[in-house]
């Protein structure tokens, strides 16, 4: 007894190539009878299960059980000599190469197209006039030629000059939050003391060291945290410590690493 699971083929040659694929048979030596008797089986069951079978379904049931049928008769003439015809199954196993041919092409091509799918083609632009122009050429002479380097090369200067404002910018802003840090630091190492602005100058002879300090101190005097005196023009600017100097928050903002639970508990 066969045990048949029905399910969808696409025709009768994809049915008859699941059968002798499943049964492990080379197509070039069917068992017809065998596979005959599975087709027919399932032909059966999909009538059990009301399945409208396929005419082309029924027609090669017909053409399998004439390939039995001559398989099994005789082949001897009158006389009892052996008469050795054609092999039954050849036009059968033709017909099967082909569909199995066609299927894999068939696969390829719905791979082929899956593919492309995913591929987005840009349209041809006409770009004629661009081809059918003259090259142009530019008469310049060496005077103009040298104007337009010169204007190049100034521009490039501009831009590098922004640039290294701005890096020079960023810098500053690093140092100041340093510098704060340090003065803030000293102040509240000595509360009570005067300072001078100049001993608060790490490098006296950096003019940049200078105005970074100032800025620093103008800051620390906008946040009350320094108070910044001077009694008169271009006179000593006296630095002593301001009503926020204690508070936790300057010293977290500007010298975290003095800041420790130890000391906000201070």
């Amino acid at each position: 007894m066969y045990k048949v699971k029905l399910q969808s083929f696409e025709g009768p040659f994809d049915l008859l190539v699941y059968l002798i694929e499943s049964a492990e048979m080379s197509i070039y030596d069917i068992r017809i009878s065998e596979i005959t008797s599975q087709y027919l089986d399932y032909i059966r069951a999909m009538e059990e299960q009301n399945i409208d079978v396929a005419q082309e379904f029924m027609v090669l049931a017909a053409s399998l059980i004439e390939i039995k049928s001559r398989m099994i008769l005789p082949r001897i003439t009158e006389d009892g000599e052996t008469v050795i015809d054609e092999d039954p199954r050849t036009e059968l196993v033709q017909k099967i190469l082909e569909y199995k041919h066609f299927k894999a092409l068939s696969e390829e091509f719905r791979i082929r197209e899956e593919r492309m799918s995913h591929v987005y083609a840009k349209p041809q632009e006409d770009i004629s006039e661009y081809l059918n122009n003259p090259d142009e050429y530019l008469s310049l002479d060496i005077n103009s030629f040298a104007q337009a380097f010169r204007l190049f090369i100034q521009r490039k200067q501009r831009i590098e000059a922004v640039r290294k404002h701005y890096t020079r910018v960023e810098r500053e802003r690093s140092t100041m939050e340093h510098r704060i840090g340090s003065i803030l630091k000293a102040v509240r190492g000595r509360l009570g003391g005067v300072f001078n602005f100049r001993d608060l100058v790490e490098d006296k002879k950096d003019k940049y060291d200078i105005i970074v300090t100032f800025s620093s101190l103008l800051e620390m005097a906008k946040e009350r945290v320094v108070k910044v005196e001077q009694k008169h023009n271009y006179g000593n600017i006296e630095v002593s410590a301001g009503e926020n100097v204690e508070k936790d928050d300057i010293l977290r903002r500007y010298s975290p690493e003095e800041y420790t639970e130890e000391t906000a508990d201070e």
